[in-house]
């Protein structure tokens, strides 16, 4: 890969070679923010769990919020990174200095406001349950299902991901008869792919690849990313049928998402008082002690902090220098693995690039943050309400597919947004199954606990 190859102006959706159109406010990249941040799916993000339940009378993050914070760090990864590369590379040309100088940022942005839009209700939870629910088929659904979908597509399902999810939503019309979803460029949508691989060869540590994580897009979506990864000249991993090397731009976007949760999620623990303002410095100040500049020593920041009189001011200032310190050391990071990062072979993030000192540091905040925050009763609650709620949607929806002349399963579809096509027919199951996910996963909590109430008769609907 090379620098010059991996951003382009191309949109799904659009013909290959059009001329975009000069417009004297935005540029292509500036778009594709304006779309996400405007549309409904992104919209929906405000009532979806993020960690701790939604709503309370202290305010907590959800998932807009998180994902508005990200794209601010995102973007400022992207600017120090652009910045390092027009300086490195100044013989490229005009295009190029534009691009990286003033454009990349906005790329990053973009795909990190997007990074969650895919994400089912009830955090990461959502995803646990879908999986849980088509792994534990049993008798007649089970056969259905198996005999009607090819390995990876049953896969699709057994091995849910939100990521591959936010890839589906954003270049996938549904129902309409314009093609190319959200229409946004490939630079941003490749930014947005963590794990550039199709699902039945994902969820394999085992291979040492970082692409094999997880998944990064769906079976129906494969035929997409093919298309981006020939137009950004992205390689293909030997020895598999879908599975690439990460885009350079995805691990911006992945630093500035692991930035924003390590940090963000023990403040909302502080203000939840679960955590004290002690425990919080004691995980963040010792990020500072190494720092030779006497504006980033630990000395200067505790000068600082000795000044401010509240406590969540406090915890506030460190998060802001601590997300400063990251944002320096991961841009330079960036650089330092450059030559990995255009062959395709950096197969850790950039906080594992980070020295041993603050890697150790890292994994203290991980572990800490597995006891202590997200196994806190009111984290777990969550969690098992999601599981609750979202299989019994799924048994209640994926009966009506499968078994349409049930009287009650003409009715029940009538209750899935046009959006969303379903057919009911035994031709479709896979087309069909995906709509009922794209239906639930663009849930917010709220509505899929009324809805689920609803069906199952906990709650009997008011005639409006």
């Amino acid at each position: 890969m090379n620098w010059a190859s991996l951003y382009t102006t191309q949109r799904t959706g659009a013909p290959e070679r059009k001329n975009t159109g000069a417009d004297l406010v935005r540029n292509s990249f500036q778009r594709d923010y304006d779309r996400i941040i405007f549309s409904s799916a992104f919209r929906r993000l405000q009532n979806k769990t993020q960690v701790f339940p939604l709503p309370g009378a202290i305010f907590v993050h959800n998932r807009l919020t998180h994902s508005l914070e990200v794209a601010s760090v995102g973007r400022s990864l992207g600017k120090a990174v652009g910045e390092k590369i027009a300086a490195k590379y100044v013989d490229e040309g005009q295009e190029f200095t534009e691009f990286y100088r003033h454009e990349l940022a906005s790329v990053i942005a973009s795909a990190c406001l997007a990074h969650d839009i895919g994400n089912p209700p009830f955090g990461h939870s959502g995803e646990d349950a879908i999986r849980a629910f088509f792994n534990g088929l049993d008798g007649d659904m089970r056969s259905i299902i198996h005999d009607s979908l090819s390995d990876n597509q049953r896969k699709d399902f057994e091995y849910f991901e939100g990521n591959s999810n936010a890839f589906r939503v954003l270049t996938n019309s549904f129902n309409e008869p314009e093609p190319g979803g959200y229409k946004l460029t490939f630079s941003t949508l490749a930014s947005l792919v963590k794990y550039p691989c199709a699902s039945i060869e994902g969820f394999n540590k085992k291979t040492g690849l970082i692409a094999t994580k997880k998944s990064g897009f769906f079976d129906s979506e494969i035929g997409t990313y093919q298309q981006i990864a020939k137009a950004l000249q992205i390689p293909a991993k030997e020895g598999y049928s879908h599975v690439y090397a990460r885009h350079p731009f995805v691990y911006l976007t992945e630093a500035a998402d692991d930035i924003c949760y390590r940090v963000i999620d023990l403040e909302d623990a502080h203000r939840l008082h679960i955590i004290s303002l002690e425990t919080f410095m004691d995980m963040f100040l010792p990020f500072f002690e190494q720092e030779k500049e006497y504006y980033k020593s630990r000395e200067y920041v505790e000068k600082k902090l000795a000044k401010i009189n509240d406590d969540n001011q406090k915890v506030q200032y460190i998060r802001a220098r601590w997300i400063g310190l990251m944002i320096e050391k991961l841009s330079d990071l960036f650089m330092a693995h450059e030559a990995e990062l255009l062959g395709g072979t950096l197969e850790k993030d950039l906080l594992k690039c980070l020295p041993a000192g603050d890697r150790a540091l890292i994994d203290r905040i991980n572990d800490f943050s597995v006891k202590k925050v997200y196994n806190y009763k009111a984290v777990v609650e969550i969690e098992i309400a999601g599981y609750n709620v979202i299989g019994g949607l799924l048994k209640e929806f994926i009966q009506a597919v499968l078994y349409p002349q049930h009287t009650k399963s003409g009715k029940l579809i009538k209750l899935v947004s046009s959006q969303f096509p379903v057919t009911q027919d035994r031709k479709n199951v896979y087309q069909d199954i995906q709509s009922l996910l794209d239906f639930i996963a663009g849930m917010t909590d709220l509505y899929a606990i009324d809805i689920y109430r609803k069906i199952t008769g906990i709650t009997i609907p008011e005639i409006r």
